[in-house]
């Protein structure tokens, strides 16, 4: 741990050392009244809070808002909790056992429309943009090789496009051999991206129905759960072939030798969003004051992690490698948090954007980000039915949270703690339309239908998947 680091902490423990020794004559309460930083007027209406994360870098702003004492800044004392896996946080934060948690960008979109798990959870912010990478074993990539171009440098050229992995995939069919990929959950950006990256080489990802949860319908791969820190131990044990994960466990599977990351998702989706903080839509409705504080906390530090061309990511890295947060090896790590992603081994090249926290306007939970949620959901089946625009503009609205999100970095701005320069203050909530995908099919998701239409492989229009086949009405 760095001295800036161990300094910080040293506060922090002397301060709640304080607090746990007066608690034993009853004076907690005042003394933290009296201990606790300046904080803006608005009253907290709760002051100790748990959160839950599963072991990625993209938890960072969770553990640099605590390490850092932004939490405690707003007058928030935080348990940070790691998580088994993605449904067991979700759940958790439906039930109240978390107050929050970091959370897949497709998670309080999917439990608020009912897809699995029924609750309205709500979003103030995203917390990063990119940061997943596709990795397949290197058997796999050593029957893709041959069909990816070399560049003038030598080098095989970048990004690999799903089309070099169609001919193993027909293999194996013609072999009446599964092809078996993972990703991570069903509604997470890791699900969409892989579908995204193989329905654009012509590799069918398979589909959703109200009959048949699989999401393996029709398919040419066949996708399943697999949670993160599980997938480079699956990989080697050959029960999956390929995975869509976040770091580190790309890097993990090439310091280990076992497979080869192909692809990461800002060539699949430049600048996409990724995770976002969650809660349920009660939690904020009685809390708001708290829900303000912790937002503010998040873009502190998600700004601490971007600044000055990631000039702190090497202490972020530090912090990551505790067991109590990631716990994976510093170096393993490093290789992306620090703009750097290694594909095949030695293979190592610039991604300067490979993990964003806070530049692009990266915490803002833009209405867009939630829609094209709702196409992939749409396209792949998890929505039986055809919707309106209208209704994609509606569910945007009643998850992503704007409002919340404002009055923070309006606050940040007024403390001198953020620039005005930093927030969109003039968008309606929709980024401009973007062709900046695999594909280079536009996105606007002003006309989420539009786009659905000009994809060549999934749902559109009133298209149904029944009895293992697609019907129109």
């Amino acid at each position: 741990m760095s001295d800036v680091l161990r300094t910080i902490r040293a506060a922090r423990l002397s301060r709640r050392r304080l607090l746990e020794a007066a608690s034993v004559g009853g004076l907690a309460l005042g003394l933290r009244r009296f201990v606790r930083p300046a904080r803006a007027a608005a009253a907290i209406e709760k002051e100790d809070l748990k959160f839950g994360f599963i072991k990625l870098t993209d938890m960072a702003p969770l553990a640099v808002a605590k390490e850092l004492g932004f939490f405690e800044d707003e007058g928030l004392y935080v348990t940070l909790e790691a998580q088994a896996n993605w449904k067991v946080l979700l759940d958790r934060v439906i039930t109240g056992e978390l107050d929050g948690a970091h959370m897949l960008a497709g998670q309080p979109i999917g439990a608020t429309i009912g897809f699995g798990t029924k609750a309205h959870v709500v979003t103030p912010l995203s917390l990063d943009l990119n940061g997943n990478g596709i990795t397949v074993s290197k058997a796999v990539w050593a029957e893709m090789k041959p069909h990816i171009p070399i560049g003038a440098d030598g080098k095989l050229v970048h990004p690999v496009k799903a089309e070099a992995l169609k001919p193993v995939v027909d293999r194996y069919k013609a072999e009446g051999k599964p092809f078996n990929m993972g990703m991570v959950f069903p509604v997470s950006t890791h699900n969409y991206e892989l579908r995204y990256w193989l329905a654009s080489g012509g590799i069918h990802p398979g589909f959703y129905s109200p009959n048949d949860n699989s999401g393996q319908i029709m398919a040419d791969a066949l996708l399943s759960v697999t949670p993160p820190p599980q997938m480079p131990a699956t990989l080697e044990a050959g029960t999956i072939l390929g995975y869509c994960v976040g770091e580190p466990w790309n890097q993990q599977a090439v310091a280990k030798g076992i497979g080869v990351p192909v692809i990461t998702d800002t060539e699949i989706w430049k600048n996409n969003p990724e995770k976002v903080f969650g809660l349920t839509a009660a939690f904020a409705e009685a809390n708001p004051n708290t829900v303000v504080a912790l937002t503010k906390a998040l873009i502190r530090a998600g700004q601490w992690l971007d600044a000055e061309n990631n000039k702190n990511r090497a202490e972020a890295v530090k912090l990551l490698a505790q067991p109590d947060y990631v716990g994976a090896d510093a170096q393993v790590i490093a290789n992306s948090m620090t703009g750097t992603f290694e594909y095949e081994k030695g293979d190592k090249r610039a991604v300067p954007d490979f993990n964003v926290f806070f530049r692009h306007f990266a915490t803002y939970p833009y209405y867009s980000d939630a829609v094209w949620y709702l196409t992939q959901m749409r396209r792949w089946g998890q929505l039986a039915e055809a919707k309106p625009d209208a209704w994609f503009d509606e569910t945007a609205k009643s998850v992503y949270r704007p409002d919340i999100y404002r009055l923070a970095a309006k606050a940040l701005v007024d403390e001198g703690k953020a620039q005005q320069a930093d927030f969109p203050w003039e968008t309606d909530g929709y980024r401009a339309s973007t062709s900046e995908f695999i594909d280079g099919v536009a996105y606007d998701g002003k006309s989420p239908n539009a786009y659905l239409e000009a994809l060549a492989i999934g749902l559109k229009g009133s298209q149904r998947v029944v009895d293992g086949a697609t019907v129109t009405n």
